[in-house]
């Protein structure tokens, strides 16, 4: 017998197939969930970034709390504003939850292809995104 005519092998049942998606979907909601109750604009509720604080520089991270905080408010454009590249990863991951989920549904697993090429382009992106934020001229990225 060869390998083209095995059978498949059975599938496990939904709800175990989605566990895990939804198990991370809740850790995720329940983050948002907290951000979203508890406001990082006001102080001593979350820690300074380390490395704005010793250097005065604003890493990627930068206003992510305050973005992901405006976001649940559905305040976009705050939100933008305080993280742009936050909001994008927002949607990203909601994306590819979703696609996950389906594929969860239908039985099939989910590939992500990132080779070395993607993983360096978003690289330079974050390493972009951190060094124009924090140029004079790159007010309009700053949180």
């Amino acid at each position: 017998m060869n390998a083209s005519s095995r059978p498949a092998p059975p599938l496990a049942p939904v709800r175990r197939r989605i566990a895990v998606p939804l198990g991370l979907f809740a850790a995720v909601a329940g983050a948002f969930a907290y951000v979203g109750a508890v406001d990082p604009n006001e102080p001593g509720h979350y820690p300074v970034c380390p490395l704005y604080r010793l250097t005065g520089l604003y890493c990627p991270g930068c206003g992510g709390l305050r973005s992901a905080h405006a976001f649940v408010h559905g305040d976009l454009l705050t939100a933008l504003r305080d993280n742009a590249l936050g909001v994008a990863a927002y949607l990203a991951f909601a994306v590819l939850w979703t696609v996950w989920l389906v594929g969860a549904v239908r039985g099939r697993p989910l590939r992500i292809g990132l080779g070395p090429a993607r993983l360096w382009a978003l690289g330079a992106l974050l390493l972009a995104f951190t060094v124009v934020r924090n140029l004079p001229s790159g007010g309009w990225l700053r949180p």
